[in-house]
């Protein structure tokens, strides 16, 4: 009954460092290939920065473990590469059942609006995910991947990080300028560093199980609140890549994890779910307590957290790999900047304070999620019942239901890097959200606005039907700039194109969305940060004022 996965084992190498007379000295090292580990080291590759990735183990993770992966995600490895592989592989979904015993008492569709190159979720075994990763990182001749050296001990100084490194032959020694932590929620680097990480963990358990098996159901995402199946318990269904299925079922403050994990004990429950006919096979099992917290501060010095290492949330809503994912995505443009001195170092700063932020929205939508799926008393058990009989039949209910509020990016609204508007706008362009996609035509045909942003800061430019020389010559001056400006001019359908430097590429906005989204009215002018996030707008273009908030988004001011 119990189908093993396994994963391709990946070779140890010796590296040159080990046989060095003194410590090999790297611009960056990362400790962890994981997910958040791999994208952040693709990430600093495509900005022009070496880095070095240490993982003790020798195959990608076993398990489903992270599953779905929400849009913002995907529009992040969309830049790093590797987007369309992981959507090809996946399974799209946008729509979600939610029952209460026997019956359905609402459904959703996460796509609020059209015209969105990436679907809301896909869902796809973490193991895939960290090949796709894997197979990017080897075409890139600026990502030196170890596999079996294991971190087990680190020295931080003011001026670089020290590791001691343990492999098959033997230890060695080797340091770095920036250290980047995404070895996971047991962190040998927190833990060597004698760094706290406050967690509060759930008194329920649940029972994760990825079952193979032909199902004709659709590609939804299937939560039940008390089913006849597993009778006052809470119970979720996805579909994953090659015919698996993620089942995970609430058991209980008092469930023995040992005997839960028999598979057994996992087989009695999926077919009192789906019936003694139906043909499966189990891929993998584990029972969590889940649990919840963060680090104080995701910066020590120059040892920066990732993911896990960093903060940690119950998956309800599939907020763990997409949230470690963007601090990937936080992370990169700016070290990438503090290496080449082109920001100082209190640049990264910003992003503890960023992606605290962010961390700190997940830990409230997960603990919140947690709370009305695992009641804790009699008042909050009556409220949750309450609210899902009235969900059947009004909306004003349903929103009130939280079976997992679903992953979102976070919105840096009182980030210090972001430039307050000083003319009205309308619409969720605020500084600080991230850039929204849209459909557009450039030169080479149709394509999407985001593919076009690059690495660096971009200005979008919504154009008058014509450019004034003065303006030109306003677009050329931000390309020549220290820090540059790169500016994509957006032209309404039907308009003639207008005349622009060479420095600009010009798009039409060929379903007039892009417009709507950003509120663009002639003449506007948008300032999009490296990680695609909105760091300033105004009505009008002017370089003075792009270059100052140029310099508040890199910490020159």
């Amino acid at each position: 009954m119990l189908k093993t996965q396994k994963p391709a084992e990946l070779e140890y190498a010796a590296s040159p460092d080990q046989s060095a007379a003194a410590p090999a000295h790297h611009p960056v090292i990362i400790a962890g290939a994981g997910p958040v580990g791999l994208a952040a080291a693709i990430d600093l590759a495509v900005r022009g920065v070496r880095s070095v990735v240490l993982d003790q183990d020798r195959q990608v993770s076993a398990g489903s473990r992270a599953v779905s992966y929400a849009k913002r995600t995907l529009e992040i490895l969309d830049r790093l590469g590797c987007g369309d592989a992981i959507v090809r592989r996946g399974v799209s979904w946008s729509h979600g059942r939610v029952y209460l015993r026997d019956r359905q008492i609402y459904g959703f569709n996460l796509a609020a609006e059209e015209d969105h190159r990436r679907p809301p979720f896909v869902n796809l075994q973490q193991y895939h995910l960290e090949e796709t990763l894997i197979a990017r990182a080897r075409e890139m001749k600026l990502v030196d991947l170890r596999w079996q050296h294991r971190v087990a001990g680190v020295e931080a100084a003011d001026d670089r990080v020290t590791l001691t490194v343990e492999t098959p032959d033997g230890p060695y020694a080797v340091s770095c300028e920036w250290l980047v932590a995404a070895d996971g929620a047991r962190s040998t680097v927190r833990e060597a560093l004698a760094i706290p990480l406050e967690t509060s963990a759930a008194a329920d358990r649940f029972l994760t199980a990825d079952v193979v098996m032909k199902a004709e159901f659709p590609s939804e995402r299937w939560f039940w609140f008390d089913p006849p199946f597993h009778p006052n318990r809470s119970v979720l269904l996805h579909r994953e890549a090659d015919d698996v299925w993620r089942i995970e079922f609430q058991l209980g403050p008092d469930a023995d994890a040992d005997e839960e994990r028999k598979p057994d004990s996992v087989a009695a429950r999926v077919k009192a779910m789906l019936g003694d006919e139906r043909e499966f096979e189990i891929a993998s099992v584990d029972v969590y307590a889940f649990a919840c917290g963060r680090m104080a501060s995701f910066r020590h010095g120059r040892v920066l957290f990732a993911g896990d290492a960093a903060h940690q949330v119950a998956p309800f809503g599939a907020r763990g790999a997409n949230s470690g994912i963007q601090d990937a995505d936080n992370l990169g443009w700016k070290l990438a900047l503090v290496l080449a001195g082109r920001a100082p170092e209190r640049l990264m700063d910003s992003y503890s304070e960023e992606r605290v932020f962010a961390a700190d929205e997940d830990i409230r939508a997960s603990t919140r999620a947690l709370e009305f799926i695992t009641p804790g008393g009699a008042v909050s058990r009556t409220f949750r019942d309450a609210t899902l009989q009235l969900a059947e039949q009004y909306a004003f209910a349903q929103r009130m239901v939280n079976s997992g509020r679903l992953s979102v990016p976070a919105v840096l609204a009182s980030s210090s890097l972001s430039t307050p508007d000083s003319d009205p706008f309308h619409g969720d362009m605020v500084p600080g959200a991230p850039a929204s996609d849209a459909p557009v035509a450039a030169e080479k045909g149709s394509s999407w606005l985001l593919e076009h942003l690059g690495n660096g800061f971009t200005g979008l430019y919504f154009a008058h039907r014509s450019t004034s020389p003065e303006e030109s010559e306003a677009l050329r001056r931000l390309a020549a700039d220290p820090i540059p400006v790169r500016v994509i001019v957006i032209a309404r359908p039907a308009e003639a194109l207008p005349a622009v430097p060479d420095t600009c590429l010009v798009v039409e906005d060929r379903t007039e969305n892009l417009t709507k989204r950003y509120d663009g009215r002639p003449g506007t002018f948008y300032l999009i940060r490296p990680d695609q996030h909105v760091a300033a707008r105004w009505r009008a273009l002017a370089v003075p004022l792009v270059r100052e908030a140029v310099a508040v988004a890199t910490c020159n001011e």
